[in-house]
């Protein structure tokens, strides 16, 4: 099986904007020093109930949200009868692990056969071979109605092949790692079709290859990941998530077209902070320190606190002190400015804002 390792990516301009906006959020989830422990803890356990419910579903299970939230709160009794139960289980409990450890788990050979023995840990039927490179064949096919294989979809590598193209990129993402040639979000997207690709294990690749996922992007900086389920933005858009990885995949044995995966990918990952911010945006200010209005915008709170202390503040000076975009900035003014909480002096280079009097 060839696998193309890519030394550099042409990436388009949409490409570039994508990687833009989340390098952004990246930067202003930074600055949002307001956020309580009790916000981070909700947000957190909802992220983490809607992957475990949307990693499973993408691949067949059937438990709605509601029973993964009381599933989940089982865990650790290790009594899972059916098999979406226990792929449930497993999928918490490795998400669990990643957003405790994630700075201990470099993406190795070992850690990988430990979180693959993880996700299955409840899995009866998996007890044979978690944690082990597959022994047999595992091409992706297509059933009929009746459950008939009708046909293969895409060629995976063979038990042979596994652990020379598992080593082959893994050192690769080492390296990238370690020094980095491509931006740190195509190389988690090249990994992971590629992953897939080779689909290394008997069962369970799918699952897998999302938490790997969510733990590279957490070592790659992106905190903000384990606050907003990307695995439901995929089961929403399961259909083109399939064809992406198809489009990518079938054309590794001559000139690899990674476009179709690569933006699909960056897509996936604006929605989800779209979800996250749509969430903050409902989220209550903490008061301690300060009093501040509730009826803010998390930024727009940690704005209004920065401007009390400065008294004064252009765009420019909110940027430098918060580390965020610029544009952001202006709409978080705008924000403080039709609610009344500050007002803008000046015009040009010279314009600033500050605290308006009640």
């Amino acid at each position: 099986m060839k696998i193309p390792l890519p030394p550099a990516l042409q990436s388009t301009n949409e490409m570039l904007t994508l990687i833009a906006a989340i390098d952004e959020f990246k930067g202003e989830w930074r600055a949002l020093g307001s956020l309580g422990p009790e916000t981070l803890r909700t947000l957190r356990r909802i992220a983490t109930i809607e992957s475990a419910g949307s990693s499973t579903r993408i691949e067949g299970a059937k438990l709605s949200d509601g029973e993964v939230e009381q599933l989940v709160g089982r865990l650790g009794k290790e009594s899972f009868q059916s098999r979406d139960e226990q792929e449930v289980a497993g999928y918490a409990y490795v998400m669990e692990s990643i957003q405790t450890a994630w700075a201990d788990l470099r993406i190795s050979e070992s850690i990988m056969l430990q979180l693959h023995r993880d996700l299955l840990r409840y899995s009866n039927k998996d007890e044979r071979h978690r944690g082990q490179w597959k022994n047999l064949d595992s091409h992706v096919a297509a059933f009929d109605a009746k459950g008939k294989q009708i046909g293969i979809v895409f060629q995976t590598a063979s038990p042979f092949e596994t652990p020379i193209l598992m080593e082959k990129v893994l050192e690769w993402h080492a390296k990238e790692e370690k020094d980095p040639i491509l931006h740190p979000l195509l190389r988690i997207a090249v990994f992971n079709v590629v992953f897939l690709a080779i689909h290394p294990f008997q069962d369970g690749n799918g699952r897998l290859s999302r938490v790997l996922t969510n733990l590279m992007l957490l070592r790659a900086g992106y905190a903000y990941a384990s606050y907003s389920s990307l695995e439901s933005v995929i089961e929403h858009n399961k259909e083109a998530y399939y064809l992406a990885l198809r489009r990518t995949q079938t054309s590794f044995e001559e000139t690899a077209d990674w476009e179709p995966w690569l933006l699909f990918f960056l897509r996936s990952l604006k929605s989800q902070i779209g979800r996250l911010r749509e969430r903050l945006e409902k989220a209550p200010v903490p008061t301690s320190g300060n009093d501040l209005p509730g009826d803010l915008s998390l930024m727009a709170g940690r704005l209004l606190r920065l401007l009390e202390e400065r008294q004064a503040l252009s765009v420019g000076d909110a940027a430098d002190a918060l580390g965020v975009n610029r544009n952001t900035l202006k709409g978080k003014f705008a924000e403080l400015t039709e609610k009344g909480y500050a007002e803008l002096h000046g015009k040009g280079r010279g314009a600033h804002y500050r605290r308006k009097n009640s």
